[in-house]
């Protein structure tokens, strides 16, 4: 799955953790989930190569298929 800059849209390239890096306007954004029910933020859970995404709010496990992923600006 390819992630645009949310400044330039322009591909972001991914970096250790959950961060990515714009090439053409040098912003760096990190990568969050929000729940599709209740928009808080969720939990990666990974585990021997598997990653799955629970809500601590009373929704469970999260399908990766029903997920948005947002990038917020690190600077």
């Amino acid at each position: 799955m390819d992630a645009f800059c949310p400044k330039c849209h322009q591909l972001l390239l991914w970096q250790q953790g959950d961060f990515y890096r714009c090439e053409t306007c040098g912003k760096r954004y990190l990568q969050i989930a929000p729940c599709p029910e209740c928009q808080n933020p969720l939990q990666k859970m990974q585990a021997c190569g598997a990653v799955d995404y629970f809500c601590q709010h009373g929704h469970g496990l999260i399908s990766k298929k029903r997920l948005d992923f947002h990038y917020v600006e690190q600077g």
